[in-house]
């Protein structure tokens, strides 16, 4: 199911914790799974469950509770806009809106190239960038006015 990389990873992961504690690599775990699956089917989520030793529902609620974890096939790039009120306050839905219009998709859509992914996000911690975008739940992109916007697509392309 997982690459001898993927599950080497997570052994990494795994012995950060007590033996009998492996349960508290179940983040880590999914993630390194949805890196190279790209999302959580529910076939991944049990494997990863069962190579923990813990109940697949285990898995399951902590990929289902955190919004970083795609559980469903999403585009190449996932976008992921702030919209909490900071943000919207330093022009996050308009930034929103921009990438609705440049992708031709809207919130919870991937682009007919499979491409991009849109997401509207909550707070990312990070009010005084406003407003950001998070690529690919891993980097955070600041001030993401219609230029910034263009250059980073342009640096995706």
């Amino acid at each position: 199911m997982l690459s001898a990389e993927s599950l080497a990873k997570i052994d990494r992961e795994v012995a950060k914790y007590p033996a009998d504690q492996k349960r508290s690599a179940t983040m880590s775990a999914l993630r390194i799974a949805q890196q190279e699956k790209g999302w959580l089917a529910t076939e991944t989520i049990e494997f990863v469950a069962n190579y923990l030793g813990i109940p697949p529902v285990a898995a399951y609620e902590v990929a289902t509770f955190y919004n970083m974890y795609d559980l469903k096939p999403v585009g190449k790039h996932k976008l992921t806009v702030c919209t909490n009120l900071p943000c919207a306050l330093s022009g996050g839905y308009d930034a929103a809106d921009y990438l609705k219009q440049k992708l031709g998709i809207d919130f919870g859509e991937t682009s007919a190239d499979g491409r991009f992914t849109l997401v509207e996000g909550e707070c990312m911690g990070a009010c005084g960038d406003a407003p950001v975008m998070l690529l690919n739940n891993h980097s955070m992109c600041s001030f993401m006015t219609r230029e910034a916007i263009d250059k980073k697509l342009a640096e995706l392309e």
